[in-house]
């Protein structure tokens, strides 16, 4: 055979390969078939099976996938060797399989995964401002649901898991776009990796939610999503139907799947509205004399769920459990509306498994490590220490959206403890993971912020404070300083040393585990401490433990004062939350303050010689990654002249 041939014959090979990952690198666009007629009694079957041709239809030639579970909300099945379920019937369920390892099911436009059926026997039975559930008629004859190997999850994966976009109007949703998003569109993501987001996917307004979903499907990663309190019907009369309008645009409120040695589930803990049983709780929020709220806390029916799907899940595999609201958090530590009742009868449940929970709400990172315990924990959900860890996601809203604009015309929207708006990338290698967060338009080599916790910053930060906690028809409408009058943290003087200065590095992700050390000029290495040992002591107020860096970009918002003659009336000043206007006003804080923090570590700096230094901070978390950032100090006898010298040339 002559080369020539043997090159064309090699073309012909590449071009079929490229045809065919090409094809297979397309979304699978499919749903479950519903066969119509009604269920036999009060049960439903069907068969989960290999959609060979992925067509969405089981045809003669296809077989049944066997031993996957299958649920109505309550119960459990496993299909047998043909591939055939059948269940009981609930009057209101969600019918869903669990994707097996080795298995995906398809999505639709969106790149929702279709594995489910929602029935609702008579719908939500009243007006909804998003429609709620319709009537879905008598349950079907049979339900059957189809499953590929191709773009299936092997033992390694990864998934970019996101909290809180919560778009309150289309602006937001550009901010989001052009924030978290591009990030995740721009990351290395492969086919069989995954997209979980945290709940409070908007903002009250669920008519935003396709357009949402549409701009997340550029990723090209299916969404697994999770119901949080701002993505409810809020005109629902009971929990039972809180969840409809998502139920019909999205998808389930709570359900699991497999991918590789991993079981992750999402649960609905939102309960809503809130009542007496939850008074009797100790949440006096939910009393009737007040508004309609909601507390954190599964039903019955859903910890029986939980309970049947984890019994029937190997104990080799890694339990990720995925909720809007914490099962404990740090800056909400003393609040039992934002962290999850009873967290004592999921322990048993995961007693002696490998597990880990991710969730949102707090719009803060927190990272908290197995033993564990902080003031409020006990009195609020039962624990005296954590035992496996918990991961608090951030905000891709970051502290929603407030905050003056990066160079991408961006809010910075640093959150409640000081980390950028962003999101956690996680890596799945059979049941071991490795997290680590993605700061918004920061880059990955991106991780802390490190700065000067200085006499001069205190009395800046203090006094502005104070203003801010005034009322504010009692106050003047200027602060009393803007970040203008700041003085240079960088720049020391022998009085600055005597008034004590605190080197300090945010760690977004920080951890227990996590070391940080400070390299001097001269060599000499200095630890840092993190400032809240999670010991079971509680907020630590002091002005000598706040972050500097993050303090300093929320304590002056120039957006506040931003006018202008000829735009919208909300454009003035700026619109944020359910459309509330701030400003225009002079620059001030933003409503949101990093004043504690469980992920800052601190040294105190001995007195530095005159002249310039530079001090290398480096911190390493629980999985040996580094996150390194240099900061150059001067040392002056005395600070220089600030502004211009206009005396030398008269």
């Amino acid at each position: 055979m002559k080369r020539s041939d043997l090159t064309r014959i090699s073309l012909l090979f590449l071009g079929c390969f490229l045809i065919l990952q090409t094809a297979y690198s397309q979304p699978w666009i499919a749903s479950p078939q519903v066969i119509a007629g009604e269920a036999e009694g009060e049960h439903i079957s069907g068969h989960v099976f290999h959609d060979s041709n992925k067509n969405g239809i089981m045809d003669d030639s296809e077989m049944g996938v066997n031993d996957v579970l299958v649920s109505n909300g309550l119960d459990w099945v496993r299909t047998n060797d043909k591939g055939y379920y059948e269940i009981k019937v609930r009057k209101d369920m969600n019918l869903t399989i669990v994707q097996p390892s080795g298995w995906r099911v398809p999505t639709n436009e969106r790149m929702v995964p279709q594995f489910f059926y929602v029935y609702k026997e008579g719908g939500t039975g009243y007006p909804m401002r998003f429609g709620g559930l319709p009537d879905t008629g008598p349950a079907p004859e049979q339900v059957n649901f189809p499953l590929s190997r191709e773009g299936a999850a092997g033992q390694q994966f990864s998934c970019a898991i996101l909290a809180d976009p919560q778009t309150y109007n289309n602006q937001q949703i550009g901010w989001l776009r052009d924030g978290v998003f591009a990030d995740i569109i721009e990351a290395d993501y492969q086919e069989g990796d995954c997209m979980i987001q945290l709940g409070d996917v908007v903002g009250d307004d669920l008519g935003l939610l396709d357009r949402l979903l549409e701009l997340a499907s550029a990723t090209g990663l299916p969404q697994w999503l999770v119901l949080g309190n701002h993505d409810i019907d809020f005109d629902a009369k009971s929990n039972n139907d809180k969840a409809d309008s998502w139920r019909r645009i999205y998808g389930p409120n709570y359900y699991a799947f497999e991918m590789g040695n991993v079981l992750f589930v999402v649960l609905d803990n939102i309960f809503y509205p809130c009542g007496e049983e939850d008074v009797a709780r100790g949440r006096l929020n939910c009393a009737e004399d007040r508004s309609p709220t909601y507390n954190g806390r599964l039903t019955e029916t859903q910890l029986s769920w939980l309970d049947g799907l984890i019994a029937n899940t190997p104990e080799e595999k890694l339990v990720v459990l995925n909720m809007h609201i914490p099962l404990v958090s740090f800056v909400d530590a003393p609040s039992g509306q934002h962290q999850t009742d009873e967290l004592t009868r999921i322990y048993k449940m995961v007693e002696g498994r490998e597990a880990l929970s991710f969730s949102g709400h707090t719009h803060t990172t927190e990272n908290h490590a197995p033993g564990q315990l902080f003031e409020g924990w006990t009195e609020s959900v039962g624990i005296k220490e954590t035992q496996f860890r918990h991961i608090i996601a951030g905000a891709a809203s970051g502290a929603w959206y407030q905050g003056d604009f990066n160079v991408y015309g961006v809010p910075m929207a640093l959150q409640r403890m000081g980390a950028p708006m962003g999101y956690f990338h996680v890596d799945f290698d059979g049941p071991v993971y490795r997290e680590r967060y993605i700061g918004a338009d920061l880059g990955i080599e991106s991780g802390q912020w490190v700065g000067l916790n200085t006499p001069a910053f205190r009395n800046w930060y203090d006094a502005i404070v104070q203003w801010f906690s005034e009322q504010p028809s009692e106050r003047d409408p200027i602060p009393p300083y803007s970040v203008n009058d700041l003085p240079d943290t960088k720049l020391l003087t022998p009085e600055d040393f005597a008034g004590g200065v605190w080197l300090t590095a945010n760690v977004w992700a920080g951890s227990a585990e996590t070391v940080v050390e400070a390299t001097l000029s001269n060599g000499e290495v200095l630890r840092l401490d993190r400032t809240q040992q999670g010991k079971g002591e509680g907020h630590i107020l002091d002005t000598e433990f706040i972050d500097p860096f993050a303090a300093i970009r929320q304590l002056s918002v120039a957006r506040y004062a931003f006018q202008s003659t000829r735009g919208d009336e909300k454009a003035q000043g700026h619109e944020l939350f359910t459309g509330r206007q701030f400003g225009p006003a002079p620059p001030q804080p933003q409503r949101s303050i990093a004043n504690r923090n469980m992920h800052l570590w601190r040294v105190k700096l001995p007195e530095l010689p005159m002249g310039v230094h530079t001090i290398e901070v480096v911190s390493t978390d629980r999985n040996g990654l580094k996150y390194t950032d240099l900061i150059t100090v001067e040392v002056r006898a005395e600070r220089p002249a600030r502004y211009w010298r206009q005396e030398i040339w008269e």
